[in-house]
């Protein structure tokens, strides 16, 4: 009987990875068997998780009210500011897309560019967290997670942007997202929201703190490698390190 590993939660930025229990793969009856005992073992774990649960509220998000969005009584200097403003909200939603390009793509010298170097990162999922500090860590965690046996598909919708100052800002998005770890016939999906606290540096946005906690996740184990025509990190991803 073979045996493979769940594939690894990334725990915090010192111990990269926390070792999940073996999976049988199914050959016999009494194999299957096994293997649902484990499986329900690490859905009670991910229930524990999901039970422990703040309000996704603006106020327990630190989420505080921006700048007014409306046209200022002035003239064209007051004018210019306001239209300045809507670009840096422009700017933001763009940002905030590359990201997810970056990162279904393991861009990961494009992905660098996008964070403060002081960045920190705090994901909650049904069954994960995430805790890292530092642009370099979080960026080398990525290029470790979408290897070549990864399929990602992350997508963000309804920005809500406050823009605090010329320089400050803060966003909630709607993530929706895929994830194949093929080498283990494994697939998660579901929903997230992310807030996030963006600065401008030399002007320049970048991403400062990026949280997510999940609305709703579903871990499940297919029972066959997925018939793939199209891999784009079969042949740009990482190697596999899990």
């Amino acid at each position: 009987m073979r045996r493979q590993e769940r594939p690894r939660i990334l725990v915090d930025g010192r111990s990269r990875y926390n070792r999940m229990t073996p999976v049988c793969e199914d050959v016999t009856v009494k194999d299957r068997q096994a293997a649902t005992t484990l499986l329900y073992t690490f859905i009670e774990r991910a229930s524990v998780m999901s039970k422990e649960r703040q309000v996704l509220s603006k106020k327990n998000l630190g989420i505080t009210p921006g700048l007014p969005l409306e046209a200022s009584q002035g003239g064209i200097e007051e004018l210019r500011k306001d239209i300045q403003r809507l670009m840096d909200m422009e700017a933001i939603r763009q940002l905030k897309y590359a990201y997810f390009r970056c990162v279904d793509t393991c861009n990961l010298e494009e992905l660098a560019t996008l964070f403060h170097d002081d960045v920190t990162v705090h994901f909650v999922g049904g069954s994960y967290e995430w805790n890292v500090q530092g642009k370099q860590d979080y960026v080398n965690n990525i290029g470790a997670s979408f290897s070549r046996e990864a399929v990602g598909q992350h997508n963000a919708h309804h920005p809500e942007i406050q823009m605090l100052s010329e320089t400050e800002a803060t966003a909630i998005w709607y993530l929706e997202d895929n994830m194949w770890i093929l080498n283990h016939n494994a697939r998660t999906r579901g929903t997230a929201l992310y807030w996030d606290r963006y600065l401008k540096v030399d002007g320049k946005w970048l991403i400062k703190d990026t949280n997510y906690e999940r609305i709703y996740e579903i871990n499940d184990q297919v029972p066959a490698r997925p018939n793939l025509s199209s891999h784009y990190l079969g042949v740009h991803g990482g190697e596999p390190q899990f």
